[in-house]
């Protein structure tokens, strides 16, 4: 808060030896100034001269403190949550598929805490980039060689990492856990609720994927087929009876947990704040987030996050 502290500091001094601007007379020698010898008979009404109208200093200064502190503020709110350099995880590489939300979840959180990493992106047919691990999902994280799995599992190693005195809140966990066993399971048969979104989604996936030429229109085209039909498996799974219905819903009971605020972190994102960011992400351009945000209240808090996760910290080779 080093920034903090000098901005009150200057401000406080603006405060204390604020004067009139450009060197303006007081209003009293302004008015002494401007008397005549000789009057005419009738005065017409004189405006307020410049100096008159100089804001006093006490007024100046206070203006001054609230803007400063209130820039400031905002600014800080933005910043980006680096750890400290000795703190700071080192060769960072993340196995991702572009289009996953639990890899959008962890991306989030090196984002926001500004950890350089280097993006990996995985064939989800051959998945030969991750041949080499156990664990045939993604995402998957190593850190200095060490491999970590499972989105929530990879934060909460690297949250105790980068910030070993901070203690997670019931409510922020409580949030966390709603991500993963509710929310990302209204995702799925909304965007690939009817052919044409399917597609549009597997668009997406194919031009941003880890594809060959060939791959690609096969990718595209079955798996828009494929994925349509599983989304309606999994709607019936998940008790879902309308799809934008559940994602509006789903939508409106986070902006209700903010409560006001504009983060459920308060003035910062915390945690719950970044999973729910990371798992919308991929989505948020689709017509299923473009729906989301024009029949609910979300659009705001998720602009909010945009600002505050900034640009991504990935390496680009």
């Amino acid at each position: 808060m080093r920034s903090l502290r000098a901005a009150q500091t200057l401000a406080f001094r603006s405060l204390i030896s604020a004067r009139p601007l450009h060197g303006a007379a007081s209003p009293a020698a302004a008015a002494t100034a401007g008397v005549r010898r000789c009057a005419p008979p009738v005065t017409p009404p004189r405006l307020p001269s410049a100096s008159s109208r100089v804001m006093p200093a006490g007024v100046a200064g206070a203006v001054s403190f609230s803007l400063t502190f209130a820039t400031v503020a905002a600014a800080e709110a933005k910043a980006k949550e680096r750890p400290p350099s000795d703190l700071l995880p080192q060769n960072v590489v993340l196995y991702q598929y572009q289009a996953c939300p639990f890899c959008n979840k962890v991306r989030a959180f090196l984002d926001y805490h500004d950890i350089p990493y280097k993006v990996v992106e995985v064939n989800p047919l051959s998945k030969k980039e991750i041949k080499w691990s156990d664990y045939k999902k993604v995402p998957i994280l190593t850190v200095d060689g060490e491999e970590l799995v499972d989105s929530s599992d990879i934060i909460n190693i690297l949250q105790r990492r980068i910030r070993p005195d901070e203690v997670t809140n019931e409510d922020e966990a409580k949030w966390r856990m709603w991500v993963d066993e509710h929310l990302v399971h209204v995702l799925s048969p909304n965007i690939y609720r009817t052919t044409s979104e399917a597609l549009e989604s597997f668009d997406y996936i194919a031009k941003h994927g880890n594809f060959s030429f060939t791959e690609r229109f096969a990718v595209k085209y079955a798996g828009a087929a494929a994925m349509y039909m599983v989304s309606k498996k999994l709607k019936k799974k998940y008790n879902i009876t309308d799809e934008r219905a559940s994602l509006y819903d789903a939508a409106n009971t986070w902006t209700e947990a903010l409560n006001g605020r504009d983060f459920l972190g308060g003035s910062k994102p915390n945690l719950a704040d970044l999973a729910v960011f990371g798992v919308l992400r991929p989505i948020r351009y689709l017509r299923a987030g473009k729906d989301m945000v024009e029949n609910t209240q979300i659009g705001e808090w998720y602009q909010r996050m945009e600002d505050a996760v900034g640009e991504p910290s990935r390496i680009q080779e």
